[in-house]
């Protein structure tokens, strides 16, 4: 197996692609070994100099700690990639994560419609994820995750990318502001 990797506009995010599916349902974050059983993840997390892991349908992003390089943690990181799959697993996380749909107001089923189809792949891209949290007197609010969390360019997209694409199809949207 060849886990391939690309650079993202995080310097201190980076996205592996294992060539199989990583996530069945949904796109998942975690930061503390604690918060999950899943044997991958707490060895991902146990490398240390890595901060952060975002899972995607088809990639892993790595978010390191600045004063880490990764010439000293991408390596174990790809061989860890490569013992989980060797070992006849089909997927990371087998299990929806997404938050519960339900009871939400017909212009947040809007706001999540336009993040699913048009804003979530353009920033699958780049190895993270857009949440939405709420929406309140004109102000949506979201979660960045994986490789836009702590991107130096993450408020530039969500200005003059999220905000301008929501405003036009919504004009009930004022601003939008990251969590």
């Amino acid at each position: 197996m060849f886990v391939q990797t690309e650079n993202t506009p995080n310097p201190n995010s980076l996205k592996f692609l294992p060539g199989k599916t990583v996530s069945n349902q949904g796109s998942f974050e975690i930061t503390r070994k604690d918060e999950t059983n899943n044997e991958l993840v707490r060895n991902l997390l146990s490398v240390n100099g890595v901060e952060g892991i975002f899972l995607g349908k088809d990639f892993i992003s790595i978010n390191k700690y600045d004063d880490v390089s990764w010439d000293e943690i991408k390596h174990i990181v790809i061989s860890l990639i490569n013992d989980f799959y060797s070992s006849g697993k089909e997927y990371v996380i087998n299990k929806s994560l997404n938050e519960d749909k339900k009871n939400l107001k017909e212009i947040e089923k809007k706001i999540i419609q336009i993040l699913d189809q048009k804003i979530r792949p353009a920033v699958a891209k780049d190895g993270g994820d857009i949440k939405f949290k709420n929406f309140e007197n004109g102000v949506v609010r979201v979660q960045l995750q994986g490789s836009c969390s702590g991107c130096p360019s993450s408020k530039m997209t969500l200005k003059q990318g999220v905000e301008n694409l929501l405003c036009h199809y919504i004009p009930e949207i004022k601003q939008v502001e990251a969590e």
